[in-house]
C-alpha cells in the first residue's frame, strides 16, 4: 500500500493544527460531527429532487462507539459518502472540503444548510489521536474505499471491502487515541458521560440525531441491592434549538427553563428576548436579563459575552464582540449562518458580519430596555437596581461617546416623592423659571436630605436628584446637558438663585465683612479658597461649596482609589456663612483675631462633618467646642 505525502503547504498547516490552532483539545468530536451533519444535509438535499436515495429525514444518523479495550473513537454517518478521487481531495488537501461549493451550486435554503465551510476541521482528530482511518463509500457506487494517516507523515488510499454494519454508503472514521501521558490524559474521551457532555455542550442543536449506546445499572429483578449493567442507544442531541422554533408554540416558562438551565441561574430572568432577524445580516438570538448581578459582575474577573452558534454548531462560550460594555449583563446565544469563520471555528474573523449582529443586538436591547421603563416601570426599576449602575459606567467610558444612547435609560432617586425618575419626567416638571437640573451628592438619601445647601433650592420649589452612589455626579459630568439643560450641583459655589436685588443686598454686606472673612480664610490656612456670605442656607449657619468641576463628593470617590498620596485630588472649597444666623451675629461682634481665627476652624470642622467628611484633627474641633462653650 502506498504511502502519499501531505503536500508541503498542507504538511505545514497540518502540523499547526495539531499544536496551536485550537485552544481544546476537546473540540475535534465537534469539528467530526459537523463534518457528519454536512455529508447527511448533502444528501438529505438530493432526496428532495431524487426518489433513488429512498430515505426520509428521520432515517439519518449520526453514530459514536466507544471501545475502551481497543482504545477507540468510531463517528459513523449515512450521508453522501466519499469516493477514492473525493477522498483524495478533501482529506489529502488540507483546507477543501467542498462544503462552500455545494452550498453555492445548489443554491440551498434555510433548511439545507451547511455547517463545514474549511476542511481543515478534519484534521483536529490528530490532536487526539495516533492514527486516523476513515472507510467511506459514496451514495450510487459499489466500492468503498479506505483512507489511513498517523500524521504530517502522510497518508494512504486503498479500495476495502470493509465499511459498516450500520449502513451501505456514507462514512466511518476511526480514532486510535494516544497513550495516556503526565500531562494529558486522552482515556477521558472513552468515557459516556465525557463524550455525551460534548455532545450537549457543542452539537447538541445538530439537526440529525447523534446516537451512542450508553451504559445504566438496572436493579436486578427479585434483589435490593445487586445491578446488572443495561446497554441501551440512545439520542444525545435536542436536534431542533428552541431559537428555531416558532414564537408562537413557546411559552414564557419554556423560555424560563431554558436560560435556567442553560446559564445555571436558579432564579428566572428579568426579562428575556427571541429575535428572529433577516436582511443585511441573518441570525437568530435570545437574550436574557437576569434577575440580579452575578456575586463577581462589578470584578475583573467576570467576563461577558454571548453564546456563538452556527447553524446550531457551538463556536465560542462567551463572544464579547457582540455586547458593549454598557450591556455586559445581557446573557443569551446568537446563532448565524452568514459568520465568516478561518482556519477554525474557534477564530472567528472580525469583520462586517460581526459589526453589524453586534450593533443589531445593541440596538434590540436598547429598544426593549426602553419598552419596559414606560410599560412595566416596577420591572425596570427592578432591573435598574440590578444593572443601572453599569449603564452609568456606560455613559462616562470612552470619553461619554455612549452618552446619547444611554441617557433615557438613567433613573435617579429624586426629592419629588422620593422616588426614582427618569431624566425627562425631572425635566417635564421643570417650572418655567427653573434654567438647570438640581442635584446633590452624598454616601446616602438620608445624609444628603440633611445637607444644608440643599434648603435653598427646595424653599424654590425645585426639584433635586439625589445622587446616592459615585458614579452618579460623574454620569452628570459627562452628560453636561439633558435637554438643553445643564447640569447643577447644589453645592457649587455659583449656585445662582437670588434675584438681582438680592445679589446686590448680600454683594454690599460681603464687602462690608471684608476682613472678617479675610481674617478667617488666613486662619484655615489654604484649606479653602475664599469665606463668603450664602444665600443658600436657611437654618444652618455654614456650608461647604466648590468652584471649578471638582466636587467634595468627587474628591472623595477619586482619593479613594488605589493612587500614590501625590496624585490626590483636592477641590477648590469656599466656606459660605449666614448671614441671618446667630452665628454670623456673633462673628461680627467679635473684636478678638485669635477668637475670630477658632471660630473660623470650629465652623469649617463643623461644615465638612456635615458633608461626611473626616476632620484632620479630631482633638482640637473637640477642645475648641469645650473652651468656645
Amino acid at each position: 500500500m502506498e504511502t502519499k505525502a501531505f503536500q508541503a503547504e498542507s504538511k505545514k498547516l497540518l502540523d499547526m493544527m495539531i499544536h496551536s490552532i485550537y485552544t481544546h483539545k476537546e473540540i475535534f468530536l465537534r469539528e467530526l460531527i459537523s463534518n457528519a451533519s454536512d455529508a447527511i444535509d448533502k444528501l438529505y438535499f438530493r432526496s428532495l429532487t431524487d426518489d433513488s436515495v429512498g430515505l426520509n429525514k428521520e432515517d439519518f444518523f449520526i453514530r459514536l462507539d466507544l471501545n475502551k479495550t481497543e482504545r477507540t473513537i468510531t463517528i459513523t454517518d449515512n450521508g453522501i459518502g466519499m469516493t477514492g478521487e473525493e477522498l483524495e481531495q478533501h482529506l489529502g488537501t488540507i483546507a477543501d472540503s467542498g462544503s462552500l461549493k455545494f452550498k453555492a451550486d445548489n443554491q440551498l435554503g434555510e433548511d439545507q444548510q451547511i455547517i463545514g465551510q474549511f476542511g481543515v476541521g478534519f484534521y483536529s482528530a490528530f490532536m487526539v489521536s495516533k492514527r486516523v482511518t476513515v472507510y467511506s463509500r459514496a451514495f450510487g457506487t459499489e466500492q468503498a474505499h479506505k483512507w489511513q494517516s498517523e500524521g504530517v507523515e502522510g497518508y494512504s488510499i486503498e479500495e476495502t471491502g470493509d465499511f459498516s454494519d450500520l449502513t451501505k454508503f456514507g462514512t466511518k472514521i476511526v480514532l486510535e487515541l494516544m497513550d495516556d501521558s503526565e500531562d494529558e490524559n486522552y482515556s477521558e474521551f472513552l468515557e459516556d458521560y465525557r463524550i455525551q457532555h460534548l455532545v450537549k455542550r457543542y452539537s447538541d442543536y445538530i439537526r440529525f440525531p447523534i446516537q451512542m449506546e450508553m451504559s445504566h445499572r438496572k436493579l436486578r429483578e427479585g434483589t435490593t441491592d445487586e445491578y446488572d449493567l443495561e446497554v441501551t442507544l440512545e439520542t444525545l442531541n435536542s436536534q431542533v434549538p428552541l431559537w428555531r422554533k416558532n414564537q408562537n408554540e413557546l411559552t414564557p416558562d419554556d423560555y424560563h427553563n431554558f436560560y435556567q438551565e442553560k446559564f445555571n441561574d436558579y432564579m428566572p430572568p428579568i426579562a428575556y428576548k427571541h429575535v428572529h432577524n433577516e436582511g443585511a445580516i441573518s441570525y437568530d438570538a435570545l437574550l436574557y436579563i437576569p434577575s440580579k448581578a452575578p456575586f463577581d459582575y462589578y470584578t475583573r474577573e467576570y467576563e461577558k459575552g454571548l453564546q456563538l452558534y452556527t447553524n446550531g454548531v457551538l463556536i465560542m462560550e462567551k463572544c464579547a464582540d457582540l455586547l458593549p460594555d454598557y450591556y455586559s449583563f445581557v446573557k443569551g446565544l446568537v446563532d448565524s449562518e452568514d459568520l465568516s469563520l478561518n482556519i477554525s471555528r474557534e477564530m472567528l474573523q472580525h469583520d462586517r458580519q460581526l459589526k453589524l449582529i453586534a450593533r443589531s443586538i445593541e440596538k434590540t436591547i436598547h429598544n426593549d430596555l426602553i419598552k419596559m421603563q414606560k410599560n412595566e416601570r416596577e420591572k425596570y426599576e427592578k432591573f435598574f437596581d440590578a444593572f443601572g449602575t453599569q449603564i452609568k459606567y456606560g455613559v462616562c467610558s470612552d470619553y461619554g461617546m455612549h452618552k446619547e444612547d444611554l441617557q433615557d435609560l438613567l433613573l435617579f432617586w429624586s426629592s419629588h416623592e422620593d422616588k426614582l425618575v427618569t431624566l425627562d419626567e425631572y425635566v417635564s416638571r421643570m417650572p418655567e423659571e427653573q434654567k438647570e437640573i438640581y442635584y446633590a451628592a452624598g454616601s446616602s438619601i438620608a445624609q444628603i436630605k440633611a445637607l444644608p445647601q440643599t434648603e435653598a433650592v427646595l424653599a424654590k420649589g425645585y426639584e433635586i436628584l439625589w445622587f446616592t452612589i459615585p458614579v452618579d455626579e460623574f454620569a452628570a459630568k459627562n452628560l453636561m446637558t439633558f435637554k438643553d439643560k445643564a447640569f447643577k450641583s447644589v453645592t457649587a459655589a455659583d449656585l445662582d438663585l437670588n434675584t438681582e436685588e438680592e445679589k446686590k443686598a448680600l454683594d454690599e454686606k460681603t464687602e462690608e465683612n471684608k476682613s472678617l472673612f479675610e481674617t478667617m480664610q488666613k486662619a484655615l490656612n489654604g484649606k479653602v479658597q475664599r469665606v463668603t456670605l450664602s444665600s443658600r442656607l436657611k437654618s444652618h449657619p455654614v456650608c461647604l461649596t466648590s468652584e471649578g468641576d471638582l466636587t467634595l463628593e468627587m474628591e472623595k470617590t477619586l482619593n479613594a482609589m488605589p493612587t500614590p498620596e501625590e496624585s490626590k485630588v483636592q477641590a477648590r472649597l469656599v466656606l459660605e456663612l449666614n448671614p441671618d444666623h446667630p452665628v454670623f451675629a456673633k462673628l461680627t461682634a467679635l473684636e478678638d483675631q485669635e477668637k475670630i481665627e477658632k471660630y473660623a476652624k470650629l465652623l469649617y470642622n463643623q461644615a465638612l462633618l456635615m458633608e461626611n467628611m473626616p476632620i484632620a484633627d479630631p482633638a482640637e474641633f473637640s477642645s475648641l467646642i469645650c473652651e468656645l462653650m
